[in-house]
């Protein structure tokens, strides 16, 4: 018998398999500023990514997560999950419903601007690829102590896109490498 090396596993592009699509982070009673947030995912080459996927973490309109860990002594929102997830299309894209969050405190206390915490899956990483979305125009954003330590010459890969013609509307592009490729995080 031979033994023949085969290549290493890497993941995907299996994520449209049994993907459970939540696109839906907060329903239409939970409080806050609507927002209906486009991502869109990218090659090296600006060819988009049909086969990711995007997992996001947000906090509710008042800086509290609803989850155990959330120690804060605000409500949760039962109308917040703060949770989703949704697999790219052809296009690269998936469209997620939600409120923009909060502020929360860092681990020293220290407000942070609001943001929404992304994980990406896509074929050939072999581990998720942490990033975060903020919001262009937020104040808050200049004091944000994680968007401090980001250069400031790729911070605006962070940064979601009001879309112009409709209100309430961001879109966030997310370069898995090259050029404008987004900032990611060694968590």
């Amino acid at each position: 018998m031979d033994l023949v090396p085969i290549p290493s596993q890497t993941v995907g592009p299996f994520f449209h398999l049994g993907c459970a699509a939540v696109g839906c982070l907060a329903g239409p009673n939970a409080k806050g500023e609507r927002v209906l947030l486009v991502c869109r995912v990218f090659d090296g080459d600006a060819h988009p990514v049909n086969d990711a996927m995007i997992e996001i973490w947000q906090a509710n309109a008042e800086g509290k997560y609803h989850h155990p860990d959330d120690l804060q002594d605000k409500a949760i929102d039962p109308d917040c999950g703060g949770f989703g997830r949704m697999a790219t299309d052809e296009t690269g894209t998936c469209i997620f419903e939600t409120i923009k969050p909060g502020r929360v405190p860092g681990n020293d206390g220290e407000l942070q601007a609001p943001h929404l915490n992304v994980s990406v899956f896509a074929r050939g990483i072999l581990k998720r690829l942490p990033t975060r979305i903020y919001f262009a125009g937020e104040a808050t954003n200049r004091e944000d102590p994680i968007l401090k330590l980001v250069p400031e010459e790729r911070r605006d890969t962070l940064i979601a896109q009001p879309v112009l013609h409709n209100r309430g509307h961001w879109r966030f592009d997310m370069h898995l490498c090259g050029e404008y490729e987004t900032v990611f995080f060694d968590v």
